[in-house]
C-alpha cells in the first residue's frame, strides 16, 4: 500500500515542501531513496524501535521510502516522525485519509518520544503558503511557529499521541500565540542601558551617530577603558524591531536552532560577540550542512568583535563582501543558499600590544615599529568599511564618583529614531537604500553637498591631518548623519568638523 505524508527541508532561511512516500509490498528489505544523508538513512533503527516500544507493529515486509523531489539533498533527523506515520498508515494501523492535510516533522527517540527540530518557523511558513491545514511538530518548537497566522499548530511529545490523533481516539491541543502581545511584551526588555555608564560622553555621542544611520564603528583605547561595556549597550539605542524584522530575525535563529522552547518571536535586536579564535565558517556561515554564521545571527542587530587585531586575517577578510552586500551567498555543488547579514559592526582594539600607546598617564613599552605592525593586521579594505574611528580614554575618578545621572538609553533612542525617519523620507524612492551609511559615491555627491567654506575645511583637514582619499566619502556620510540628528537640512561646518574627528586611523603618524 502506498501512502504519502508531508514535511519540509530548509535551505538557507527558506523551506521547500518534501513529500514522504511510503510503499509496503511483499519482500523483506528496507529502502530509503531521494538523496538522504546519513542521518536520514539511519532513521530505520530509530523508527522501528519507536514503533515497537510505543505498542505498534513494525511491518516485516519490503518497505520503500522516497523523499521527493529526489534531486534535493535531505538532511537531518526531522523526517523520523513523518516516515513512522507513513509506515503505520501504509500497514493499515492508522487511516491515511487525513494525512494530506498536515505537515509532520520531528526526530524520534528509541522510546517513541519526540525531540525538537531546527528551522520550525520557515517550515511553518511554507506549510501555510502551500495551504496545509495544520502542522504537527515537537512540543518544544510549537511556540516559535505559533506566530504563523492561518495554520493550526499541534505540539506533540511522543509517537503514540500522533497515532491517537489520526485514529481519532485522543485530540491534540492546539497552540495559539497572540503575535501582537508577544511582539510588544519584551520589545524594550534590555538588562543594561547607557544610564549605567559614567562619563565617556564623546563615545556615547559616536555610538549615537552610528545607531542613527548604521555606521560601522571601531573603538580604540587601552584596557578597562569601557569599550566592551559601551558596545554591549548599543542595541538599547537602536530603533525597536518592526514586525517584519522580528520575523526575519526569528527565522534565522530558528534555522540555527538558537531559539528556546519559551521563545515565540525575537523582539529585541540581537547582539553577537564571537571570540577571536572563531573560524571563517563559524563567522560567515557554511559547513558541510550549511548553517548561518555569527554575522547572520547578528542580522538586524549588532556584531561586536573585541580585540580586532587578534582575529585571524582570513576571518576578517571574509566579512568584506557581507559588509557591502548585507547578505552571505554560500555555493555548493548541488545547491546554493543565501543568508541575510545586515548588521552594525562594532570593533574594539588596543592601540598597541601593551595597550598603552597614547595613554594620558601610562607609558607604552612597545618597541619602535611594533605599533604600526600591530595596526597593520587590519587590512585597508576592511578599515575602509568602518566609518567611525573613536579613541577611548579611561574615565577619571571625578566622573566615576559623580552623583549626576547619565542620560538614559530611551532618550538617546528618541533622537536616533527621529534621524532615521528623516532618512526614510530621503530614500523613499530607493528600495535598496535605507540609511546614510549605505549611500554610493554618486549618492553622496547628491545628498551631502557642502558650502565653499565646508570644501575648504575638508581640503585643509585632508592635507594637515594626512587623511586618506577613502576617508573623504566617509566624512561626508557621517556629517550628513550628524546634520540629521541636529535636524539640519544642510551639512554645516560644525557637522563636518565633528565628522573629521572620527577618522583617527586615517591620520598620518597616528601610530608613530
Amino acid at each position: 500500500m502506498l501512502v504519502k505524508t508531508y514535511g519540509s527541508a530548509v535551505y538557507g532561511v527558506n523551506a521547500v515542501t518534501i513529500t514522504i512516500e511510503v510503499n509496503i509490498s511483499a519482500g523483506t528489505k528496507y529502502y530509503m531513496v531521494g538523496l538522504p544523508d546519513n542521518a536520514v538513512k539511519e532513521s530505520l533503527q530509530r523508527v522501528a524501535s519507536a514503533i515497537n516500544v510505543s505498542g505498534f507493529r513494525m511491518p516485516k515486509q519490503k518497505i520503500v521510502v522516497n523523499l521527493a523531489p529526489a534531486d534535493l539533498k535531505k538532511e537531518g533527523s526531522s523526517y523520523d516522525l513523518p516516515i513512522a506515520i507513513g509506515i503505520l498508515a501504509a500497514s493499515g494501523q492508522i487511516p491515511s485519509d487525513e494525512l494530506e492535510n498536515y505537515f509532520i516533522m520531528g526526530e524520534l527517540s528509541l522510546d517513541g518520544s519526540i525531540q525538537p527540530i531546527k528551522g520550525a518557523l520557515p517550515i511553518a511558513i511554507q506549510a501555510q503558503q502551500d495551504g496545509f491545514e495544520g502542522f504537527i511538530l515537537p512540543k518544544q518548537n510549537v511556540r516559535e511557529v505559533g506566530v504563523v497566522i492561518g495554520l493550526i499548530d499541534y505540539g506533540v511529545e511522543n509517537l503514540a499521541q500522533v497515532v491517537a490523533f489520526f485514529n481519532k481516539t485522543e485530540p491534540l491541543e492546539q497552540v495559539q500565540v497572540n503575535i501582537q502581545e508577544e511582539f510588544f511584551k519584551n520589545i524594550n526588555n534590555y538588562e543594561h542601558g547607557f544610564a549605567d555608564v559614567k562619563g565617556q560622553e564623546n563615545i556615547k555621542r559616536a555610538l549615537e551617530i552610528a545607531a542613527a544611520s548604521g555606521h560601522n564603528v571601531i573603538l580604540i583605547g587601552p584596557p578597562v577603558a569601557g569599550k566592551t561595556m559601551l558596545a554591549k549597550r548599543l542595541p538599547t539605542i537602536l530603533p525597536p524591531l518592526n514586525l517584519t524584522e522580528a520575523l526575519e530575525t526569528t527565522k534565522i535563529h530558528s534555522v540555527a536552532g538558537k531559539l528556546s522552547a519559551a521563545d515565540a518571536l525575537m523582539t529585541v535586536r540581537p547582539y553577537r560577540s564571537p571570540h577571536h579564535i572563531i573560524s571563517d565558517v563559524a563567522l560567515v556561515g557554511g559547513g558541510i550542512n550549511p548553517q548561518p554564521g555569527e554575522i547572520s545571527l547578528a542580522h538586524n542587530g549588532v556584531l561586536f568583535l573585541d580585540e580586532l587585531p587578534e582575529f585571524k586575517r582570513t576571518v576578517l577578510e571574509v566579512m568584506r563582501q557581507p559588509l557591502e552586500d548585507h547578505k552571505v551567498a554560500i555555493a555548493r555543488a548541488r545547491l546554493s543558499v543565501e543568508y541575510p547579514a545586515s548588521f552594525l559592526l562594532v570593533a574594539s582594539m588596543n592601540p598597541c600590544p601593551c595597550g598603552f600607546y597614547n595613554h594620558p598617564e601610562k607609558d607604552c613599552v612597545c618597541a619602535p615599529g611594533v605599533v604600526q605592525k600591530y595596526l597593520s593586521k587590519i587590512s585597508g579594505p576592511l578599515l575602509d568599511r568602518i566609518d567611525l574611528h573613536v579613541e577611548v580614554t579611561p574615565v577619571n575618578f571625578t566622573e566615576l564618583a559623580s552623583a549626576q545621572e547619565a542620560e538614559k538609553s530611551d532618550e538617546i533612542r528618541t533622537r536616533v529614531i527621529r534621524a532615521r525617519e528623516v532618512q526614510d523620507i530621503r530614500f523613499a524612492d530607493n528600495k535598496d537604500l535605507h540609511y546614510n551609511a549605505q549611500m554610493s559615491p554618486k549618492m553622496v555627491r547628491k545628498v551631502c553637498q557642502v558650502s565653499n567654506e565646508g570644501t575648504t575645511l575638508l581640503k585643509t583637514a585632508m592635507e594637515r591631518l594626512g587623511l586618506s582619499a577613502r576617508a573623504y566619502d566617509r566624512i561626508l556620510k557621517v556629517a550628513r548623519t550628524i546634520a540629521d540628528l541636529a535636524g539640519s537640512e544642510n551639512v554645516e561646518l560644525e557637522h563636518l568638523a565633528e565628522s573629521i574627528n572620527y577618522r583617527s586611523l586615517d591620520r598620518d603618524g597616528w601610530a608613530g
